[in-house]
């Protein structure tokens, strides 16, 4: 039976998976939730043990490396092993550059401990196990880490930063059978980007992007589980994202017109 971690799992993306692995799998799952919040971990532990999944819920601050290492630990103690790890933790942020005080700048250092660091620590912890079962490592990025965005810059950096690690450490994996899936959702219908950091570093509250053809986080799930399964390199969501990410090798200034239209007129930069 598939012994699973998913990070972030306590709402949006994660919490979706979750929900539909559970209710996928014929065999009886083994998955263990992360997150935060314990609270909104139980909820969704619940509706996954409902479906007939195990289920071990460990709160996890994925900045905290011994978080990290410890989440990998229990997991495979519990369970006796590990066949996917889905890196989705993370948080939002959006504000110019030019609008943070340097007394605030500490929150794009944080940003990258969650979103960056989280994945690295996870996945450290994680690959002897994955090893030993030829498993699967699913990293959630963003359109964000394909083409920079206006006002964004802290998160773009992270998920760069996550597609270019994840990139080299498929290549350093592939004697081993391990796969390595990076996702690039556009913008999902979550909450994610309301809960991220303003220019203060504070939960901003308001996104900055048009939602109005966001994706439905069911949709966004279902692709990653897909990807995940067929052992894909790269689930790119999202004509834009397809077309964008093609266009920037031909015409990158086309591409970042494209970007700026993407931001609400409130937020662009002047």
């Amino acid at each position: 039976m598939p012994r699973i971690i998913i990070t972030g799992a306590s709402d949006g993306i994660g919490a979706e998976m979750a929900r539909q692995l559970a209710a996928s799998h014929q065999e009886q799952l083994q998955i263990t939730l992360a997150a935060r919040n314990q609270e909104h971990l139980q909820a969704v532990a619940r509706q996954c043990q409902a479906a007939g999944a195990q289920v071990l819920v460990v709160p996890t601050d994925v900045s905290d490396e011994t978080q990290c290492r410890s989440l990998i630990n229990q997991a495979v103690q519990r369970f006796g092993g590990l066949d996917a790890l889905l890196n989705n933790a993370g948080v939002s942020a959006h504000a110019l550059l030019s609008e943070v005080d340097a007394e605030h700048l500490s929150w794009y250092e944080q940003l990258m401990r969650i979103n960056f660091w989280g994945c690295v620590w996870c996945t450290h912890a994680a690959l002897p196990h994955l090893k030993a079962s030829r498993g699967c490592i699913v990293a959630v990025s963003s359109l964000a880490g394909l083409i920079g965005v206006p006002g964004r810059t802290a998160y773009s950096a992270s998920k760069f930063a996550m597609g270019g690690f994840f990139e080299a450490l498929r290549t350093e994996l592939k004697p081993s059978g391990v796969s390595v899936t990076l996702a690039y959702p556009g913008v999902v219908d979550t909450r994610i980007r309301y809960h991220g950091y303003n220019a203060k570093g504070q939960s901003a509250g308001v996104s900055g992007l048009k939602e109005d053809a966001a994706m439905p986080v069911a949709e966004c799930a279902q692709l990653i589980i897909r990807g995940m399964n067929r052992r894909q390199r790269e689930v790119v969501m999202s004509r834009k994202g397809k077309l964008g990410r093609w266009l920037k090798l031909i015409a990158p200034g086309l591409v970042e017109n494209m970007a700026l239209a993407a931001l609400k007129d409130e937020v662009k930069p002047h």
